[in-house]
């Protein structure tokens, strides 16, 4: 495959490695520990955001301190994994019931028809 100079390379696909524990964490640290897998609600990998996380807040004159940075790294990790883990999405595979559900809707559905047909040919 040839490349094109012309376009930047992307390092979005690259791991993120999970922000070491800090006295005085920022906003930045906990979009690390989201863009890390370690929240679970992503992949660990870099995402761009156009807007950092907490710029609206210290747009706004009001920045988050440093006691509520690590009660929200605190609720995003610890808090989440006790409270059942990760949820099942495209990104985390698991155990979905919708799937199952609409499967099982089809299969009574084709009973119902069928056992119409049946009765109907009677």
């Amino acid at each position: 495959m040839a490349t094109n100079p012309d376009v930047p390379p992307t390092h979005t696909v690259k791991p993120v490695d999970p922000p070491p524990p800090s006295d005085q964490p920022t906003s930045a640290m906990l979009k690390a520990d989201i863009d890390s897998g370690r929240t679970g609600e992503k992949v660990a990998v870099f995402d761009p955001g156009l807007a950092s996380l907490g710029t609206d807040d210290e747009a706004a004159g009001q920045p988050p301190s440093p006691v509520q940075i690590v009660l929200a790294r605190y609720q995003e990790t610890v808090g989440r994994w006790m409270k059942g883990g990760r949820s099942t999405s495209a990104a985390h595979p698991g155990w979905d019931i919708t799937l199952t559900g609409f499967i099982g809707l089809v299969a009574a559905l084709g009973v119902v028809l069928l056992i119409g047909i049946w009765v109907g040919a009677r």
